[in-house]
């Protein structure tokens, strides 16, 4: 199973860039998880760039969108909103068919930023009906350092909170493929 994870900050010693590459290692067996972390490499989106004028650059991500079988967002809340960056590569996504019925799942790496959450969870359910709610991983990193946020990921306590929230994810994403693809019977095995 491919998953695709998106980090909302381009920042490059972003938290929530820092706690999606954690969650690699929590995935389950025969799960992939890649992390795409350069919202900044998105032109702005206009209808006008879309068909045989849509850049490289988005093509490439939505190929990576199309390819994944669910996706795990992680953003930042930048005054009280969804980052520019983070809408700008949904407003690519929606704009076209990869990201629909997709499951969709948030990771959040602060202890604040709930009026952003609130907002992404209302984008993100309308761009998908995939979009899961009840799973949801909170690791509060904001604030500290590159080693701190090594050893805070890499705690018993941490990391069993991250695996209990890709088997969440994993099985839910099983079970919506199953669901759509082949009427219950299991697109991915037991």
């Amino acid at each position: 199973m491919k998953l695709l994870a998106i980090s909302g900050s381009a920042r490059r010693e972003s938290v929530n860039t820092a706690l999606l590459l954690a969650l690699k290692d929590t995935a389950p067996a025969g799960v992939e998880l890649s992390v795409f972390h350069r919202l900044d490499t998105l032109p702005v989106f206009s209808p006008d760039l879309e068909g045989n004028r849509t850049p490289v650059e988005v093509l490439e991500f939505l190929q990576r969108v199309s390819e994944c079988e669910g996706i795990v967002i992680a953003s930042p809340e930048y005054v009280r909103a969804i980052p520019g960056g983070l809408k700008n590569a949904i407003d690519w996504m929606v704009s076209r068919f990869e990201v629909i019925g997709k499951p969709i799942a948030l990771a959040h790496a602060s202890h604040r930023g709930d009026d952003m959450l609130a907002s992404l969870r209302l984008v993100l359910s309308t761009v998908s009906d995939g979009f899961l709610d009840d799973v949801f991983l909170r690791i509060p990193l904001i604030g500290k350092t590159p080693r701190e946020i090594e050893s805070i990921v890499m705690s018993p306590e941490q990391q069993a909170e991250m695996r209990a929230f890709m088997s969440a994810f994993v099985s839910a994403v099983r079970s919506r493929w199953s669901v759509l693809t082949n009427g219950g019977d299991g697109l991915f095995g037991d």
